[in-house]
């Protein structure tokens, strides 16, 4: 059996981050994820008045921002997010809630990617924000005086973030803050718990209510497996975030790749460091994993997965997105078709992620059908995938496309060629180190 390391959650360091910069004294924080995007992350904050402290091994030490978020008074401090859609998004709404003038700029492709329902809700309670080019899309220049709080309603049809970015400000409004949940759908709804995770072990007050039978009623928010529109708000007092020590656990996004090794691969994976009662939406690679056919088991010292003969099922993967392209690689060698649908919102991600997937399955002769908000994959199974002499994989600058492609060598141990394997910096730096062990 070969054990390795899960890394450490990329969503609960970003938050976290944020928590610690926020509160009025000193916090450590370890096990923090080295990647790119939170290195955008802690430079922003930087700028905007927090003090960040790099003690090794993924321990920060962190000095908040003793009055919020300060921006330039005459021209706007330059907050540019990279590639980082989470740093994007968490990041408008807190700056909004801070004093000053801050421009939101990144790559190109993050400014193809929508963030008008989140400046909507910020602008209704208080904020001035003024797009560059296209309305309602990055750069975009946020002129800050606080936010007042109130009662706002808020669509997350494209990203649960607008509102995790939104609770992550709250706590600074001049009043209470309610928020309703709008829109026609609810994507990515677990995120929303790990945001509020944080909020509870800072110290910040808050609660949920859902309406039923038409009354509002409270409701615990760590039983909510599921948010409909119009019928959750939540509700956030003004406060201070609790200064302390604070861990982050092991990400289940990223620990996808070497679980779905073991499924796939020829010898079985024991993967460390996750935490099986986890809050994170991609822990639900073990259910779509065990509903394919594999051979599963949870113990104390980590989650073992053994080779399996994999069959095709139909999954809503609306709430655990990233795990879209994991899923797609290994139907290829699943008997059957996987239908995968609810992820219309894979389309505004780092890439088209369906098309993506669809494009480099092409290139190893696996079918594929799409909608504008399904794929499903036509498996080779029994037989396993092979990768024609030549072929290099498309990343398409997307992390996680680049790490899903891997899975497509393990079976017949070929080395698969990716065109930029450097993008896994994103969010998962030492990949091609880990991933060695397996070949």
């Amino acid at each position: 059996m070969i054990t390795l390391q899960a890394p450490a959650s990329k969503s609960v360091s970003h938050r976290m981050l944020i928590a610690a910069a926020l509160a009025h004294g000193n916090s450590t924080v370890r096990h923090a994820l080295a990647s790119a995007d939170l290195e955008r992350t802690r430079a922003i904050l930087s700028l905007a008045g927090a003090s960040m402290e790099d003690a090794g091994k993924g321990t920060w030490r962190v000095h908040g921002m003793l009055h919020g978020p300060q921006g330039g008074t005459q021209n706007p401090v330059s907050c540019d997010v990279g590639e980082s859609g989470t740093t994007c998004r968490l990041l408008t709404a807190v700056l909004a809630a801070g004093k000053g003038k801050f421009r939101i700029h990144g790559a190109e492709r993050m400014h193809e990617r929508p963030i008008g329902a989140l400046a909507d809700a910020l602008s209704a309670l208080g904020s001035s924000i003024a797009f560059e080019g296209k309305a309602g899309y990055p750069p975009l220049q946020i002129d800050a005086h606080g936010l007042s709080g109130g009662d706002v309603a808020l669509s997350v049809d494209s990203s649960s973030q607008y509102l995790s970015g939104l609770l992550l400000a709250s706590p600074l409004c001049s009043s209470p803050l309610r928020v309703t949940i709008a829109g026609s759908k609810v994507v990515s709804w677990p995120y929303v718990g790990l945001t509020l995770q944080v909020l509870e072990d800072f110290g910040i007050s808050f609660h949920v209510e859902q309406l039923i039978e038409n009354k509002w009623q409270a409701s615990a928010w760590k039983s909510i497996a599921q948010a409909r529109p119009g019928e959750l708000r939540i509700c956030v007092s003004p406060g201070e975030y609790k200064p302390g020590e604070y861990d982050v656990e092991g990400d289940w996004s990223g620990a996808s790749y070497l679980l779905a090794a073991g499924a796939v691969g020829k010898e079985p994976v024991l993967v460390t460091g996750l935490r099986a009662d986890s809050l994170q939406g991609d822990r639900a690679i073990l259910d779509i994993l065990r509903s394919m056919g594999s051979q599963i088991s949870v113990r104390e010292d980590g989650i073992a997965v053994f080779p399996s003969d994999l069959h095709g099922i139909t999954a809503d993967m609306g709430s655990c997105p990233d795990l879209v392209p994991t899923v797609a690689m290994i139907a290829a060698g699943a008997a059957g078709s996987t239908v995968i649908t609810n992820i219309a919102h894979l389309r505004i991600k780092e890439c088209d992620r369906l098309s993506a997937c669809a494009s480099e399955l092409a290139r190893i002769g696996i079918r594929t059908e799409e909608t504008e908000s399904t794929l499903t994959i036509h498996g080779c199974g029994p037989n396993r995938p092979v990768i024609p002499e030549g072929v290099v994989f498309k990343s398409y600058n997307d992390h996680r496309l680049a790490m899903s492609e891997a899975l497509l060598g393990l079976a017949g141990r070929q080395t698969v060629c990716v065109d930029d394997p450097k993008v896994v910096r994103k969010s998962f730096p030492e990949f091609w180190d880990v991933w060695s062990a397996l070949l």
